[in-house]
């Protein structure tokens, strides 16, 4: 038994050597065929990550655009009691920060705490909107390394198989498919894993940045509501 796993080891790693330098002179196409039906949902997760990140980031490139004199055009609206102006500009300019402003604005005249419960409250909806998609690019992250790992085991198994089933004479070429599937599988899970792994996290770290930019107009707000009446 023992004879049979350092015989099977060796033949498995002088495969992997093969497969390895005929994987180089392969083309994409060819390569992802070899890597049986497991590279089809990788695709799929791969096209999915590259839509959520594209798709995120220039969501999140555009809410982060406001007017550095945003903030001073509001206060000087509100200081000449042209309430309806504020509102129109928040609108016009549509970015959440503007939209939470603008509830602000529009609770002027109730208790100092209404006025930051609804800015608050807008807050959290703008922010869960530029989430959206991040939960399943995170999933995506985790996931796709696992079906490479499943790949690989599967592999592993129809290698070992088709040593057993030919006995003491062992073709290099009739193992080729079970190593080939082991391998590419491996490659497909990282090549889709690592860059949902960091495209999440660039745009969790774009979206705290933003969250720090509207917990700092906000208080802006409310210091323009308590400032003394000249």
């Amino acid at each position: 038994m023992i004879d049979f796993l350092q015989a099977a080891g060796a033949v498995a790693t002088n495969e992997a050597a093969v497969v390895a330098e005929e994987a180089t002179r392969m083309g994409l196409w060819e390569l992802f065929s070899k890597g049986g039906w497991l590279m089809w949902p990788l695709l799929l997760l791969g096209g999915i990550t590259v839509f959520i990140f594209v798709e995120r980031f220039m969501a999140i490139r555009k809410a982060s655009v406001l007017d550095m004199n945003f903030m001073n055009r509001i206060r000087d609206y509100i200081s000449d009691g042209k309430i309806r102006a504020a509102v129109d500009l928040c609108r016009k300019t549509n970015t959440p920060i503007a939209r939470m402003i603008e509830k602000g604005i529009e609770r002027i005249g109730r208790p100092m705490g209404d006025i930051q419960s609804a800015i608050e409250n807008v807050a959290n909806l703008e922010v869960s909107k530029l989430e959206n998609g991040l939960p399943f690019l995170a999933t995506i992250a985790g996931g796709a390394p696992m079906i490479g790992f499943l790949g690989t085991v599967l592999g592993m198994v129809q290698t070992f198989m088709d040593m057993a089933a030919a006995g003491g004479t062992i073709d290099l070429s009739l193992l080729a498919g079970g190593m080939y599937v082991a391998m590419v599988t491996t490659v497909g899970g990282l090549v889709v894993g690592i860059p949902a792994y960091f495209g999440y996290n660039y745009l969790v770290a774009r979206i705290e940045k933003l969250v720090f930019q509207m917990e700092a107009n906000s208080i802006a707000f409310m210091d323009i509501l308590n400032q003394p009446v000249k």
